[in-house]
């Protein structure tokens, strides 16, 4: 599980927009040359496949097990990804307040909501996949599974709590 941090802290600090102000690349520099959006493609699916690595060894599946768990993980992870984006989109929001410093009562009324509403989505998805999973592995596996995820999103959720400032 150790190496669930690793992992993790890349995507974390790829996903999370960076509220230092960052120089824009010359034309000349290998920055400018680079494509960003084919670079972070790379690398998440680069985590994606790393993080079923690390469930696959947690999990210890029987054939069996395996064959009805992985469309129901696959499905998860699609979830996931959209609110995922969700997530990202109110950071970024928030990111350009707070380097713009225009940060008002309404916005931060919004972000509010919009983070509660991400908060109960994640509950209610996790509702909604623990039957799934329940008809094709035992309960203790089951619960192996929610553990795995509930670790790594706390390791996501701690690095952005460590780079994301407080509301001013």
């Amino acid at each position: 599980m150790r190496f669930i941090a690793f992992v993790l802290l890349g995507f974390a600090l790829t996903a999370a927009p960076s509220f230092a102000q960052d120089k824009p690349a010359t034309q000349d520099s290998p920055a400018a040359q680079d494509n960003p959006a084919d670079t972070n493609s790379i690398l998440l699916e680069k985590l994606k496949a790393d993080k079923k690595l690390i469930v696959s060894d947690n999990m210890q599946l029987t054939e069996r097990e395996a064959k009805g768990f992985w469309p129901i993980y696959d499905a998860y992870q699609a979830d996931l990804h959209k609110a995922n984006n969700r997530l990202i989109a109110v950071i970024q929001s928030y990111a350009n307040d707070y380097q713009n410093e225009t940060m008002t009562d309404q916005k931060a009324r919004k972000l509010v909501d919009d983070l509660l509403a991400i908060e109960n989505g994640e509950v209610q998805r996790q509702k909604s996949y623990v039957p799934k999973l329940m008809a094709v592995l035992p309960p203790r596996k089951v619960m192996r599974y929610l553990q795995i995820e509930s670790k790594i999103r706390a390791v996501v959720r701690y690095q952005l709590a460590q780079n994301i400032p407080l509301v001013e």
